[in-house]
């Protein structure tokens, strides 16, 4: 008998199919490219939120009108953020991911840095509305492509990585905000869209999609989630079990002063800062809720036991007497951590639905669960004049709770789901 020859061995050992390791599979150009998207997304969604007083001001608003005025560029860019999810979901399943990620930081970029040469509150109200447009196809849109690339069984590591990355922007513009003039903050953050652009050069299209695209299927049909009770119902769902992420940003922190004073802390509470260190807390549970949902190979229990753990942390925020400043944003940074099961609830979505919706939903359920604080808004106001501040956010807490819990009740598990499939 002969021995191998080495070259026969070499080809040998070449020919065997060996995996690629998890990470390799994870640090795919299209990976990282979503979650640095997703990255200036956030900074620059939250950016004016942070500059809003200092920027309106400069704009020579009379102190009595800033809130107001505030308030109503608030509205204009979640405006902005309603149409843009329906548009770009439709877009990312008629016209392809890669096309709406492309266009989505195109339009934002540019939009946050015309934000930095306003000079009325009417030109800053358009341009908020233009960059809320933009700003809705990213997160969508990046989860749909990655949950499409990667293999079933690391999936949900690919989609806490974009979010956990992502959430980071919101410390990020807090940082940028607090060392540079307002109109600089805006042309970082148009200017870093801008760079990240050039990346998106080498992304590739979603393999499932692109041979979807050749098949004569619907694509993008936004009213085909209402076409049957049971697709309605599933796409609803969707929507409610992220209610509570949105409870917790769009009112406890965002009102986290007004909570201060009524807790008599120490020290005045800085919505800024309190926004800061939820996204904080955000960042380690949306890292936390994918790792655990790998171990446990579930979605829906490890969506449970966060839900659970925010509302025992809801009840300690607004009913535990404590007086400290500093245990407070302790506690924010808690709160994040609770609800930081968004990049698993954007994955859930997207696993729900076949191939020729999955954009339009994922896009759309974010955007629509970021349009509940229209809801949610006026509803604390009536609580809170009716049974107090505290009482009305609980009352609030444990609504929003409770429909979360009954919408993660009969969800399905997606789990290891194969993508591959249309919805008919």
């Amino acid at each position: 008998m002969t021995k191998p020859t080495l070259m026969e061995t070499t080809d040998s050992v070449d020919s065997r199919k060996v995996p690629p390791s998890v990470l390799r599979q994870l640090l795919q150009i299209p990976v990282i490219v979503a979650a640095l998207g997703y990255f200036v997304d956030i900074y620059d969604l939250l950016l004016f939120s942070i500059v809003r007083i200092e920027s309106l001001r400069a704009l020579g608003v009379a102190e009595s009108r800033v809130l107001e005025e505030g308030v109503f560029l608030i509205n204009m860019q979640m405006g902005g953020l309603l149409i843009g999810g329906i548009l770009w979901g439709i877009l990312g399943d008629k016209r392809g991911r890669i096309s709406v990620l492309f266009s989505s930081i195109l339009i934002y970029s540019l939009a946050n840095v015309l934000n930095g040469l306003v000079t009325s509150v009417d030109q800053y109200a358009i341009l908020r509305f233009i960059a809320g447009i933009g700003l809705a196809g990213e997160l969508g849109v990046g989860i749909t492509l990655v949950a499409e690339i990667l293999p079933k069984e690391i999936r949900g590591y690919g989609t806490s990585l974009v979010a956990s990355v992502g959430m980071m922007g919101a410390v990020l513009a807090y940082f940028i905000a607090d060392s540079f003039e307002w109109r600089i903050a805006y042309f970082i953050g148009g200017g870093l869209g801008l760079l990240l652009l050039l990346m998106r050069v080498s992304v590739f299209e979603s393999g499932i999609f692109a041979a979807v695209k050749e098949k004569p299927v619907s694509r993008g049909n936004f009213f085909y989630l209402f076409t049957t009770r049971e697709r309605f119902f599933k796409y609803l769902r969707c929507i409610l079990i992220g209610i509570p992420v949105w409870f917790v940003a769009g009112i406890l922190m965002t009102f986290s002063p007004e909570f201060g004073q009524a807790l008599k802390l120490d020290t005045p509470i800085v919505a800024g800062k309190a926004v800061m260190w939820e996204y904080v807390g955000l960042t380690i549970g949306d890292l936390s809720s994918g790792l655990l949902s790998q171990y446990f190979g579930s979605r829906k229990k490890v969506v449970l036991l966060f839900m659970s753990l925010a509302g025992v942390l809801i009840a300690i925020y607004l009913f535990v007497p404590f007086q400290s400043a500093t245990f407070f944003y302790g506690l924010c940074v808690l709160l994040g951590i609770s609800v930081g099961y968004w990049a698993l609830f954007v994955t859930i979505a997207a696993e729900q639905f076949g191939t020729n919706l999955r954009a339009t939903v994922a896009t759309t359920v974010p955007n629509f669960v970021r349009g509940s604080i229209l809801l949610m808004a006026p509803l604390f106001l009536v609580l809170k004049d009716q049974f107090g501040i505290l009482p009305g956010a609980g009352l609030l807490g444990l609504l929003t709770l409770t429909i979360s819990l009954l919408g993660l009740w009969q969800m399905e598990e997606t789990f290891g789901k194969d993508l591959n499939f249309l919805e008919k």
